[in-house]
């Protein structure tokens, strides 16, 4: 028996990191089916989270997000190298290697509401550390993908859009890549140090209509 403070950390830090390690790994092995190893020469197609943690995104972010009591929980993690260029056919590539993470985040989730039966064997109150874990994963992994999917770049979502723009539109949406986290991160975390949850709540609207379903799905709950 652990302590409950730490019962309650590590079914926090373990769904977070198995959730972005993979991924972060997705990105790099979808990238290798269209035609570019560079993540796969870098070690970075890996379940090892030590190859994809980031200091701040893994760590600092979620911990901040827990202190502030966020109504949810994020992270990211380092992003994989992926060479565009070598990508064929290259906008193809690009949507497909951009979907690769938020699709193995709702997979996820789907597992763990999958495993959220094993009530069958044994109960809740039995082994509540496990139980805690796979909601929260479910949970975590909905949050993961609803958030990459924010069309900015260097988001999932802004390389959906990028890999559909043509032209100067394209040229302009990606000037603002260097900005894109930044901006994302700052209209999350200063609302929310000031008291004001407008914009989270916003988000949480997708995010718990994707948690519906997936319950839903695997057989936990009614559909919304």
């Amino acid at each position: 028996m652990m302590p409950d403070w730490l019962s309650d950390a590590t079914a926090w830090v373990l769904p977070v990191v198995l959730a972005v390690t993979l991924h972060e790994a997705a990105h790099g092995w979808m990238a290798e089916r269209f035609g570019d190893d560079t993540a796969r020469l870098l070690g970075r197609v890996s379940f090892n989270p030590l190859k994809h943690v980031d200091r701040f995104g893994t760590i600092i972010l979620p911990g901040l997000l827990l202190l502030l009591h966020s109504p949810f929980v994020f992270g990211y993690a380092k992003p994989v190298p992926v060479n565009f260029r070598r990508l064929q056919p290259l906008r193809l590539g690009m949507f497909m290697v951009a979907l690769a993470g938020p699709g193995t985040n709702v997979l996820l989730a789907l597992v763990s509401g999958i495993l959220l039966h094993v009530d069958k064997l044994v109960t809740p109150e039995q082994v509540p550390w496990l139980f805690l874990n796979l909601y929260r994963a479910l949970m975590i992994n909905c949050v993961l993908a609803v958030f990459n999917l924010i069309p900015v770049l260097p988001l999932d979502g802004g390389r959906v859009v990028d890999s559909l723009l043509t032209g100067a539109p394209k040229r302009l949406f990606s000037k603002l890549e260097r900005y894109g986290v930044a901006l994302v991160m700052l209209a999350l975390l200063i609302p929310a140090m000031l008291g004001f949850s407008q914009v989270q709540e916003a988000l949480s609207v997708p995010i718990f209509w994707l948690v519906e379903q997936v319950m839903w799905l695997t057989g936990n709950g009614v559909q919304g």
